[in-house]
């Protein structure tokens, strides 16, 4: 019999979430004259990112909103009404009560897209890796063939390559994070990506080459990096899916479970 997540298991994954974009974001923030013009701010318990240079809606988004930042809302909208930015509200099952969201629907957001948050522990992993596929940690000197990986197998064009080599080699050195490549006859064919925080660990991204998908690539990676969570000690693995994507059942294969389906709130 499969028991419902906890309020404490619903915070940790939600807490998971915006721990590895906060860390990521302080990252890029470093870099040398902050050139994608990152700010962090926080309102309440509400983390706002925000990107001057990237506008997608990842790099500019409200996480850990609840029902008590009620009155923080018109300044976090404020906070980017002022940049000229759209943004989007993240919206965990019971954190957030039907106050907050009338007041959205009020101020002109409206519910946009649902999205997956997945769970396990690691001693919870099925199946055994040995179908022959390579995966391998990346080193410093390898985010060029990541990034094609990244964009290549997300749709972004090539001309952004060497921004998202350079926005994900300022966290090789940063505590908790790896970057995985899979192969296929020694060409980078996928990629995957952790961060571990205390006893959490985060899969945070991956993308497949369209030429390669549907052999099994992106199922090896998850079970690498549960595998090297366990090994560091984690007893949560938290990741987030669309609903009923590959993704989500390459998750389910494996032993994730679906904690909530959070919501994505975006202005008219």
């Amino acid at each position: 019999m499969r028991h419902l997540p906890s309020e404490e298991l619903i915070h940790r994954i939600q807490d998971s979430e915006t721990d590895y974009m906060l860390d990521r974001m302080k990252a890029i923030e470093g870099r040398t004259g902050n050139p994608e013009g990152v700010e962090i701010k926080r309102f309440g318990h509400a983390l706002c990112l925000y990107s001057k240079t990237m506008p997608w809606l990842s790099f500019n988004t409200v996480k850990g909103l609840r029902s008590e930042d009620l009155d923080n809302l018109d300044d976090i909208i404020d906070f980017y009404q002022s940049r000229d930015r759209k943004f989007q509200f993240e919206i965990v099952p019971g954190l957030v009560n039907q106050e907050v969201l009338t007041a959205l629907a009020d101020r002109g957001f409206y519910q946009s897209a649902f999205h997956n948050s997945m769970y396990m522990n690691p001693q919870e992993l099925k199946g055994v890796q040995g179908n022959g596929i390579v995966i391998r940690t990346i080193d410093k000197d390898e985010f060029e063939d990541y990034a094609k990986v990244h964009c290549r197998g997300t749709g972004l064009p090539d001309q952004g390559i060497p921004s998202v080599a350079a926005n994900n080699r300022v966290l090789y050195s940063r505590p908790g994070w790896s970057f995985y490549i899979a192969y296929v006859e020694d060409e980078p064919a996928a990629a995957g990506v952790m961060y571990a925080n205390q006893s959490t660990a985060s899969l945070t991204f991956a993308a497949t080459l369209p030429e390669h998908r549907r052999q099994g690539l992106q199922q090896e990676l998850l079970r690498r990096r549960i595998q090297d969570a366990k090994l560091a000690g984690c007893d949560l693995i938290a990741s987030q899916c669309a609903f009923l994507s590959q993704s989500h059942r390459n998750m389910e294969s494996i032993g994730m479970k679906l904690g909530y389906v959070r919501t994505t709130w975006t202005e008219r």
